[in-house]
């Protein structure tokens, strides 16, 4: 796995307390924003899927089926 330096200033007071407490400060910051990224993506879904359920309002039993129908054979509409 690649890795890549990145630098981030924060207090001093709070990097040496961490040193002090044997807290790895790499460990955290990598431990964190990989959460924070699960975090973006699960919002991101379901922001998705809060969009779709409003644009599928109104739809008929027979416009949703043809909705799935193209979405799973990779089709516009337009050609079911």
């Amino acid at each position: 796995m690649s890795t890549v330096v990145v630098s981030v200033r924060i207090p001093k007071r709070l990097k040496e307390e961490a040193e002090r407490l044997g807290v790895n400060i790499r460990q955290v910051i990598e431990e964190s924003l990989r959460r924070a990224i699960e975090e973006e993506k699960r919002r991101r879904v379901m922001e998705a899927l809060r969009e779709l359920a409003e644009a599928c309002e109104g739809l008929s039993e027979d416009e949703w089926v043809n909705v799935i129908k193209a979405a799973r054979w990779g089709r516009t509409l337009d050609n079911t």
